[in-house]
């Protein structure tokens, strides 16, 4: 056996254990979501009745399904601003501030703690009665507000948890990719007499492009796929005003025991993601993309 042939046996026996793991775990469900999609079935019995297209043309004719989208805006907003004052943090504990990396370190803490457990907390922090909230603004002379329990006023609420638990995330990823920038430029800039904003417009923001994109991505989609804390803190109330279309969809397959229409729901999100997801890479990626 030639240099050449066992070069590939060996990158074929590297990628043979990776290549199926990723047809096992993510191809082959997929497959079987889009297959379950088309068919009536409860989730108990072995048998499947295929029904087609009904269950893609049940979730059309219930304009409810689609509004639900609209409980995820105040996530993908959220986002938006963690992202932006992630980006502030980077920058600012890239520069060499006394402590920074204590700094880091509590920025990061929340990231890793667990969704439910962050649920539980803040469930206490947003109590209308008893919450750490409410009682610092009775200090101020401001009455008690229901937090989780006006319809208008309780994704904002659960995004700014969401917020605040991923920012650390955001900020690292920016962090390490601001670590990477080539010091010349900087110092190129400095010399040539180039102000603050401007080094950021012309050299870090393009240098970062990429990792701006990641973030974005990563936010898109989990302001799409938002679940843990509208379930734990509110149960999607009240009056379903926090219900999101994947806590809509766990209940249509486990609660209604329609797993074939949840199917179809969850086809449907991952249309959605890719749509919404080309489009913000066209956007922030520009024409070349």
């Amino acid at each position: 056996m030639s240099y050449q042939q066992q070069k590939i046996t060996l990158i074929v026996s590297f990628l043979i254990v990776p290549l199926v793991l990723l047809l096992t775990f993510t191809y082959y469900p997929a497959l079987r979501l889009i297959y379950l999609s088309f068919t009536s079935w409860d989730g108990l019995t072995p048998g499947k009745t295929w029904v087609g297209f009904r269950n893609y043309q049940e979730i059309m004719g219930n304009m409810e399904v689609f509004y639900i989208f609209l409980h995820n805006v105040a996530y993908f907003v959220g986002g938006i601003l963690q992202n932006v004052v992630a980006f502030f943090f980077a920058v600012l504990l890239n520069s060499k501030l006394k402590g920074r990396n204590v700094f880091r370190t509590v920025l990061f803490l929340p990231y890793i703690m667990n969704g439910v457990a962050v649920a539980f907390m803040f469930g206490y922090v947003f109590d209308t009665n008893t919450g750490s909230l409410n009682y610092f603004l009775s200090l101020l002379g401001i009455d008690p507000i229901s937090w989780l329990g006006k319809p208008g006023l309780v994704n904002i609420s659960l995004a700014s948890i969401s917020a605040w638990k991923f920012m650390g995330f955001n900020m690292v990823v920016y962090l390490g990719a601001l670590q990477s920038l080539p010091e010349d430029l900087y110092e190129a800039a400095k010399i040539d007499g180039a102000r603050r904003w401007q080094v950021l417009r012309y050299i870090t923001l393009p240098g970062m492009r990429k990792i701006i994109e990641l973030n974005l991505f990563l936010t898109v989609i989990g302001a799409l796929e938002v679940f843990d804390l509208p379930f734990v803190l509110t149960k999607g109330g009240p009056l379903a005003a926090s219900k999101t279309y994947v806590q809509q969809t766990v209940e249509t397959a486990f609660q209604y025991n329609n797993f074939g229409l949840a199917s179809a729901m969850s086809v449907l999100l991952m249309i959605v993601v890719i749509v919404v997801v080309s489009a913000q890479r066209r956007i922030v990626g520009g024409k070349e993309e």
